[in-house]
């Protein structure tokens, strides 16, 4: 318990300091956008691990934005529950200078499946330079999936986007990212990466293919998802569009 509480208090902290943060920033004038994304991956890699049984995967998403603040719903085919997945999140997102913090609550749930519904905080910061961008989250549940156990995601990323096009078609862009996720009991802590290129296409489109990759073995794979190879190696590929 005195863990869950020292992060709990870190959480506030953070929150507590980018909200001010925010309302500091210089007044914008905001508006309404209503955006989404229809994809297609070959697998549904969640933190490392398949959540499609390593099948193919068809998402979607709809997100509204006013100003700093953001609302969406995203959905997948999944292998929980009676195979749906539904999320929904809302944040705020104010910006200083090249940086952007995030701090959103996202809540999971699968249609059909009875008591493994969770919530998350996210706290996140990013910083933008020319072509390159750095990237940190957390990601902090009371309950994950269920168990009656806290959780605990910290992630950093860096991405790079290239100049001018390839073939005279294609935007690249490269990417990678590292992850820690722990949990304060019954399942193992692991560590999990990825990183693949993207190519942005007729304006509002992309292929992304990627690697991904855990720390778990057989046995923990086994203990954290019920299925040995949920969590091994392997290229996953992703077609996106967005609106």
């Amino acid at each position: 318990m005195a863990r869950c509480k020292e992060v709990w208090t870190l959480k506030l902290g953070i929150l507590s300091a980018a909200v001010i943060g925010g309302l500091a920033l210089p007044a914008q004038a905001a508006e309404f956008d209503l955006s989404g994304t229809a994809t297609f991956t070959t697998d549904y890699i969640f933190r490392g691990l398949s959540n499609s049984d390593e099948n193919p995967a068809v998402q979607a998403s709809l997100d509204a934005t006013y100003g700093m603040f953001y609302a969406g719903i995203w959905g997948s085919n999944t292998d929980f529950g009676d195979g749906i997945e539904i999320d929904y999140y809302a944040g705020i997102a104010p910006t200083w200078q090249s940086f952007t913090f995030d701090i959103a609550g996202l809540y999971y749930t699968f249609p059909g499946a009875t008591g493994i519904d969770y919530f998350e905080l996210k706290t996140g910061v990013s910083w933008t330079g020319g072509a390159w961008t750095l990237g940190a989250n957390n990601y902090w549940s009371p309950d994950n999936f269920g168990l009656g156990i806290n959780s605990n995601a910290t992630e950093g990323s860096v991405s790079y986007e290239f100049n001018g096009k390839l073939f005279n078609y294609f935007s690249p862009s490269v990417s990678a990212l590292i992850g820690y996720q722990s949990y304060e009991a019954i399942l193992p802590d692991y560590t999990y990466w990825n990183a693949g290129l993207t190519l942005g296409f007729m304006d509002n489109w992309s292929a992304d293919i990627r690697y991904w990759d855990t720390s778990y073995n057989d046995a923990q794979c086994i203990t954290n998802i019920g299925r040995p190879g949920a969590c091994d190696a392997r290229v996953v590929g992703t077609v996106s569009a967005s609106f």
